[in-house]
This record gives C-alpha cells, sequence and structure tokens, in this order.
C-alpha cells in the first residue's frame, strides 16, 4: 500500500483517531495531520505503521534505552493545541526527533511565519533536515546545539515548545519570548509528566522575569531531556528489559543509594500482596494516583517492561496497569530494602476499570506494600483527584515573586525555577 491514494486513506484513518483520543478540535491542526506525510519522516517503516497512532522509537543508547522517538501523533495534536498556533506565529521546539512536529507547526504558522527546532544530537538534526525537506518544509531551521539555551538568532518567539520531558524553564526560553508568548512543555511532576502550557501571569515586557501560570494541562509521557538542563531523574536497569524510573536521582528517600542488582533479585523473591477495594482505570491510575504519590511519598517510582510481541503473558510486570506498545508500566514506592508497585486484579484492556492490587517485595516489602495500599485507599477518599484539578505556578529565581507555598501544595525547586503544584 504506497500509492497516493492508499496513503491518503492511512492518513484520512490516523486524523479521525487522533480526534476522537484526543479530544480537540481544530481544524488547523487536523488539515496538518492530514496534510503532512508521517511516513517521509519514518522512511524505515511501512506506511501502515507509520500511520498509526503511537510513539515509535527512533534511537537507542548503549544500554538500550529510548533516547529518541517520533511522538504519539494523539499527544502531539493535545499539545499543539496547547500552545494555541497561528500564521504568522515564530515557534522555537526544543528535540527536532524526526522533523515531524516541526513540520505540522510549519504547516499551521504558514510561509509568513517561522520554524526554529533545536537537538543536542547532530545525527538526529541531519535527519530531520532530510526529512523536512523531502516532505516540502526545508525552510524549517534545524540546529544542532543544547536546547537549554535556545536559539537567539530567531528570537523573540510566540510559542515555545519541548518535546522532550523537562525538569526545569531554561531563562533561555523565557529571555527570548515576546510579550504574549506560550511556552507548552513535558513537565516531569516526581516521575509523573504533564504538558503543561505556561502564560505570564500578568502585564509584563517581553524577557522580563515576572511568574508564570499554567493555562492548561494534560497528561503526557516523554522522554527526558539530554544536556544542561537534564534533571535528576534516572532511570536504573535491573535487568535486561526492566527498568525502575527514580525521580529524585540515584540517592533513595532513606539516603541509600540504588542498588540495581539487590532490586532485581528483591523482583525474584515471595511477594506481599495486599487489596485496596479501589476500581479505576489506566488513565485514573497514571494520570490521578500517580501524581498523588508523587506528590504525597518521596519514595515514590515508576517500573516498565519491555514486551516482546510473542510474549505469551510471562512478564514480570504482567498485570501492570499501563499496557502500551510492547510496553507494560506500573508505580510504586521504593527504598534500599524492598519495593511496592501497583497491580490489577486481572490483565485487561487500556482503558477498562479493574481493582488496583498492591504486591510488595523484599524484605521491607511487607511494609511498603502496606503503605502503597493506605495512598491508593486516601487517593480514592478524595475523590481520585487527578490532572485536571492541578495547577502549576513556576517562579524564576530572578523574580521578585516568590511567595511560601501553601501546606498541602508540593514545591520543586529546581536551578532556574520553583514551581508550586497544588490541587484547585
Amino acid at each position: 500500500m504506497s500509492d497516493d491514494a492508499s496513503l491518503a486513506e492511512l492518513r484520512e484513518r490516523l486524523v479521525a483517531e487522533v480526534l476522537e483520543t484526543s479530544g480537540i478540535r481544530d481544524e488547523r491542526i487536523a488539515a496538518a495531520l492530514r496534510d503532512v506525510p508521517r511516513h517521509l519522516f519514518l522512511p524505515h517503516l511501512p506506511p501502515e505503521e507509520a500511520y498509526l497512532d503511537d510513539a515509535i522509537v527512533t534511537k537507542r543508547d548503549a544500554e538500550g534505552q529510548p533516547i529518541s522517538s517520533s511522538s504519539q501523533p494523539a499527544i502531539m495534536a493535545i499539545m499543539l493545541d496547547q500552545l494555541d498556533l497561528a500564521p504568522g506565529q515564530r515557534v522555537l521546539e526544543i528535540g527536532a526527533g524526526t522533523g515531524y512536529n516541526a513540520a505540522l507547526i510549519r504547516h499551521i504558522v504558514g510561509p509568513s511565519g517561522a520554524v526554529v527546532s533545536v537537538d543536542i544530537e547532530a545525527d538526529l538534526v541531519d535527519r530531520a533536515r532530510e526529512h523536512l525537506a523531502s516532505a516540502g518544509y526545508p525552510d524549517v531551521v534545524v540546529v544542532a546545539a543544547d536546547g537549554a539555551e535556545g536559539y537567539p538568532a530567531g528570537a523573540p518567539y510566540d510559542r515555545v515548545i519541548a518535546t522532550v520531558g523537562v525538569s526545569d524553564l531554561a531563562p533561555a526560553w523565557l529571555h527570548q519570548t515576546g510579550q504574549d508568548a506560550r511556552i507548552v512543555v513535558p513537565l516531569d511532576i516526581r516521575g509523573s509528566q504533564l504538558a503543561v502550557a505556561f502564560g505570564r501571569a500578568g502585564p509584563s515586557h517581553a524577557g522580563s522575569a515576572r511568574h508564570w501560570v499554567s493555562r492548561s494541562i494534560a497528561p503526557c509521557g516523554f522522554m527526558r531531556m539530554r544536556g544542561s538542563l537534564a534533571g535528576p531523574e534516572r532511570v536504573v536497569v535491573l535487568q535486561p528489559g526492566i527498568f525502575v524510573m527514580l525521580p529524585d536521582g540515584l540517592t533513595l528517600a532513606d539516603g541509600q543509594e540504588v542498588d540495581g542488582a539487590a532490586l532485581a533479585a528483591f523482583l525474584d523473591g515471595p511477594p506481599a500482596q495486599f487489596a485496596t477495594g479501589v476500581r479505576a482505570s489506566s488513565l485514573q491510575v497514571f494520570w490521578g494516583l500517580g501524581l498523588w504519590l508523587a506528590a504525597g511519598d518521596r519514595r515514590s517510582c515508576g517500573v516498565a517492561e519491555e514486551q516482546p510481541a510473542e510474549d505469551g503473558g510471562t512478564a514480570r510486570l504482567a498485570r501492570a496497569p499501563l499496557r502500551g506498545r510492547g510496553m507494560l508500566t506500573t508505580a510504586g514506592i521504593v527504598d534500599s530494602g524492598g519495593i511496592a508497585v501497583l497491580a490489577m486484579d486481572q490483565p485487561g484492556g487500556r482503558s477498562g476499570q479493574f481493582t488496583l492490587e498492591v504486591t510488595g517485595f523484599g524484605p521491607h516489602g511487607p511494609e511498603l506494600g502496606a503503605a502503597l495500599a493506605a495512598h491508593v485507599q486516601a487517593w480514592d477518599r478524595a475523590g481520585q483527584p487527578g490532572a485536571a484539578r492541578l495547577r502549576v505556578d513556576a517562579y524564576p529565581r530572578s523574580s521578585p515573586d516568590q511567595p511560601a507555598p501553601a501546606s498541602d501544595a508540593l514545591l520543586i525547586e529546581r536551578p532556574a525555577t520553583r514551581f508550586i503544584v497544588h490541587h484547585t
């Protein structure tokens, strides 16, 4: 299937699926998805796979961990909707990937606008340029540099978007924006990730230090940024295909450094099982309970397992609440003596309701399991709050506005920014 009619049919099917999944109604975004040929940005795949609404890994590091991908089109559409694009705007993109997202942006801002995309990987930049040229967007500027520095030569920008997970707002991005700028980033909230659209809190001149407030928030999942703005998050390989994601680096809440071999051995031991009696869906677990754990327990972590297509249900995380293409993911809490993770009562689909259980491993497994089950039940009693009820305020270190957070808010201290996260 490669003739023009067949490709158009594949794109129409993708547009329909993206609109249904994302809920967006912006016809300019739909037109971009319909017109930009994604298969030219993924030339190693047959078109039938390129036009699936899936994230596709395009590069891995020496340990086999994904470090670049073409993001899921539905998530891309949501973030483009948050960006509130219009013809004639100047846009800075952090993270070039395959170049596909930059092409979508260029389609929307039109020939009177401008798009600059910055990526730290020179080989990815070269390929993105080739893809953009082959797709008819050679005027997109793609730069090999640390995205934390932005691209001063193209400033000022009306919009800034990061397509990699970030833990801070780079001062360069703020200084290179215009008066009514909007900045959309996948912000890491202690292991959870949210697409946050920031706008200035009040009247200010371009590049001023006034604080920024979230205008909209949506769940998302992106690979983390590397370079000078890389956050403290670390991924530890427990054994081939199984990873634990630690939001605060390699030092655990009990002060000990993580021991991947010990954690892997714990998973081989007898589990401690805990019932919670709480029913939820995958989305509620990861964009509600995940944030609840991140805000309420410094031991929170994520665990993921790659699942080969031929796997017949033998995966360690076979009952993980989130089940994507070839990946099983769950959340939990960890210390140097054990780990406890969330599980479904029975394996199910992506969005159906299930009853949450907790499994603890290691010498501290029973203690951690009981604590995690208590978190689940507390989240349920609070009404299972999720991302829609969150607000994020971002205060640059240079801002004169530095209020103390409320007692129920999560304060995240980063080198350039203080973030205050709270439920509304």
